[in-house]
């Protein structure tokens, strides 16, 4: 049996300030990810909590400029259809919103969830299935505070056309599409979410509510 390692306060500090600068970054230099740290951050996701051992994240890099341009015409196509979802000074607001890194980010990856996986025989989810998805978010979490540990930015994007991703990306039809990650060096660094300096919406600091029965 191995020895847990002593977590002491000092850790746990620099832990709580890693969860506080662990920001979604949709703002990026042109400067390239080394190779090396790329994979490091990769790797990370094989410590990441999967039901019953599933491990049923697939990792795809984007790195075809055709590919890259036809996510970035999903995303476009997407926004405006959420814009149009608004009216008066908060559709103005929203259209001034940058809510994508895919021109500029130098590595963007498609996370999938394999919803056909042997791996983990089934074990944890026959009744609640949507685990496995939540095991991906999981590995994608895991991912970011990794890069965020080596100075990278991550940017979540989520206004996108899933199938229209997976029809551009070729993958198996099994393949449910969990995330779209936009990787590499912030231009700037942000303690506060930007959604938040934004003025769009204010973010809650007090406790979650926690139910007695």
């Amino acid at each position: 049996m191995a020895n847990c390692p002593d977590f002491d306060s000092a850790f746990r500090e620099q832990f709580g300030e890693l969860l506080r600068w662990r920001r979604d970054v949709r703002r990026f230099l042109p400067d390239s990810v080394p190779s090396a740290l790329l994979e490091t951050v990769l790797a990370s996701v094989a410590h990441a909590p999967s039901v019953g051992n599933s491990q049923p994240w697939r990792f795809v890099r984007v790195d075809s400029s055709s590919r890259r341009q036809g996510l970035l015409n999903s995303f476009r196509r997407a926004n405006d259809e959420a814009l149009a979802g608004y009216r008066g000074e908060r559709a103005a607001h929203y259209a001034r919103l940058k809510l994508s890194g895919l021109a500029e980010a130098p590595i963007v990856l498609a996370v999938f969830t394999d919803e056909a996986t042997n791996q983990g025989h089934g074990l944890g989810r026959r009744t609640m299935p949507e685990t496995l998805r939540y095991s991906t978010v999981g590995a994608v979490h895991t991912l970011w505070l990794v890069a965020r540990c080596h100075g990278l930015g991550v940017g979540w994007v989520s206004i996108i056309e899933p199938d229209s991703v997976r029809t551009l990306l070729e993958v198996p039809s099994a393949w449910s599409l969990t995330a779209l990650l936009c990787l590499g060096w912030p231009v700037e660094d942000h303690v506060d979410p930007e959604l938040e300096r934004a003025g769009w919406q204010e973010r809650s600091r007090s406790l979650p509510v926690l139910i007695h029965r």
